[in-house]
């Protein structure tokens, strides 16, 4: 009857029913003695057993048994023998008797847990749905039905708030063991949770047939989900959203207006990355692998949308490419490109064809050139060795006077020195043959004159 109400094998009961004498007879007959107990199937009864040696002078009673005694009960018992003397009527009080419930009950709570722990535990990484019970300092106690799960303060969506009897929705984390049982922890803030949500609403996303690729999110506000299929009849972005929006919708509305931006994964980074920044328009990118980063070009009017409120779309866009992203207008990169060559025209024999070839290399201020090689700089400028010398010693020189700057001002806000020799090809993007931006505005006099230096040098 205790284990069909609780739920618990016949098998692990009685066991525990075993384990519960044991402990009430050590405790009876002296916990120096060896016992055993089983529980007899027939006579529905707890056999109590004391195992003793069988020797010719008794010293412990509770140790040993004369050879006499222990012949009737067993006729081929010897001495040096152990022999099992069942206890027929160990006299139990009300008092040991309470003492084995105690520890029946524990037994059966603890196979309960155990229970409980296998079952949630199977559950871990997917969706579940309780009723809001309580809350405790912050957190939310959610009633499962067969257990208590905890929605901690940090794992609820901010502006969220639940009474009590609210159903909700959320993902489930993990399930842990502690000294109380199984403690179930819950999150509506994790981006697994959105796509479970994804998961529900989309059958395309839970057969199989689109996939996720990468999923970006500040819960309460954005977020964005990069999606591909390898089936060429299925726009995956228009079966994420549904007809109408219905699908996606439905999501935003468990996410508390959560804004989603559905992205359509590409194995081309460019490609994906101009995607991800959406709805900003993007002039040029620029990759650093090795420092998993990229430096983002946008025009002037494009900026505040590229980076978004509070820098919202940007760190948006990083998370779901997995790639810090810095943005920079282009009139500001031209701005910090012209500070970089006033900064190295400061050197003697430096021109402004010459800076700006130190500009494209990666070198943007006197520092950088004072720590470069002979050979290095020969090669930049396509120029002799002792030319270059000359060059390094004079930049040598000029840091010695301490009269110069050695880095362009606010230099902190520069650009990676990666996406510098990018810079001209930037400039000639949509140059059309009258020297007009595709747009149709003339090009300033300092690029008109950067492209006529740098075609003097051959390097247009």
């Amino acid at each position: 009857m205790l284990g069909k109400d609780r739920g618990i094998d016949r098998a692990i009961v009685i066991k525990a029913i075993e384990q519960a004498f044991l402990v009430t007879a050590r405790k009876k007959f002296g916990i120096q003695g060896e016992y055993e107990t089983r529980y007899n199937e027939d006579d529905d009864d707890i056999e109590i057993y004391q195992y003793k040696n069988v020797v010719d002078d008794v010293k412990d009673d509770v140790l040993e048994i004369n050879l006499i005694k222990a012949r009737d009960l067993d006729g081929e018992a010897e001495v040096g023998d152990q022999l099992g003397v069942r206890i027929e009527n160990p006299n139990f009080t009300r008092v040991d008797v309470q003492t084995a419930r105690q520890i029946i009950f524990q037994k059966v709570r603890d196979a309960e847990r155990e229970i409980l722990f296998a079952e949630f535990k199977h559950r871990e990484k997917d969706l579940i749905t309780g009723i809001a019970r309580r809350y405790e300092r912050g957190n939310i106690i959610v009633d499962l039905g067969k257990a208590d799960a905890i929605l901690p303060r940090r794992e609820i969506i901010p502006g969220e708030n639940f009474k009590t009897g609210d159903r909700i929705q959320a993902y489930l984390t993990e399930v842990v063991m502690t000294n109380r049982g199984p403690e179930i922890r819950l999150s509506r803030t994790s981006p697994l949770f959105m796509l479970k949500l994804f998961e529900v609403e989309v059958p395309e996303i839970a057969d199989g047939t689109i996939e996720v690729k990468s999923i970006a999110r500040e819960p309460g506000q954005r977020a964005k989900i990069a999606v591909r299929t390898n089936d060429k009849d299925i726009d995956p972005v228009g079966a994420c959203v549904g007809m109408k929006g219905s699908r996606v919708q439905n999501i935003v509305n468990e996410l508390q207006g959560e804004k989603i931006d559905i992205v359509r994964w590409s194995d081309d980074l460019e490609t994906f990355s101009r995607a991800a920044l959406a709805p900003a328009e993007i002039t040029s990118i620029m990759y650093d692998h090795e420092e998993h980063s990229m430096d983002i070009i946008v025009e002037e009017d494009q900026l505040a949308l590229a980076i978004g409120r509070r820098g919202q779309n940007v760190r948006l866009c990083s998370m779901l490419t997995s790639y810090k992203v810095d943005i920079i207008s282009k009139t500001k990169l031209q701005e910090k490109i012209n500070m970089s060559v006033q900064n190295l025209l400061q050197v003697e024999g430096i021109n402004d064809a010459r800076a700006q070839l130190f500009v494209q290399s990666g070198v943007m201020a006197i520092g950088d050139l004072s720590v470069l090689a002979v050979e290095e700089v020969a090669n930049m400028l396509s120029v002799g060795s002792d030319e270059a010398e000359v060059l390094i010693n004079n930049t040598k020189a000029a840091i010695e006077q301490g009269e110069i700057v050695l880095m362009p001002e606010d230099s902190e806000d520069f650009i990676s020195a990666s996406a510098v020799p990018a810079y001209v090809g930037i400039l000639q993007k949509g140059e059309s043959e009258d020297g007009e931006s595709a747009s149709g505005d003339k090009f300033s006099d300092a690029e008109r004159r950067l492209r006529e230096e740098l075609a003097a040098l051959k390097l247009k």
